[in-house]
């Protein structure tokens, strides 16, 4: 049985160009906990905070987004 090192090399690849979507997740996570301490603080503030909630989380987001692509940039095309 042969190794195919170019398919363990693309796997390999791919697992660390996903390490990205940890910090987003942990980033959204920690997000959402100081957007419900600013709104527990300040009720009439709330829109604000969502919105401005909504806008970070979909920019947060992104970058996994970007980190699935490439990930699947590197195994499927590359």
């Amino acid at each position: 049985m042969e190794i195919d090192w170019v398919t363990i090399a693309k796997l390999i690849a791919a697992a660390l160009v996903m390490l990205p979507t940890a910090g987003a997740a942990l980033g959204i996570g920690l997000m959402g906990y100081a957007a419900m301490q600013g709104i527990s603080r300040n009720p009439e503030a709330s829109g604000d905070i969502q919105t401005s909630l909504i806008l970070a989380v979909a920019f947060t987001e992104a970058i996994a987004i970007y980190a699935l692509v490439v990930a699947l940039l590197i195994l499927f095309v590359a």
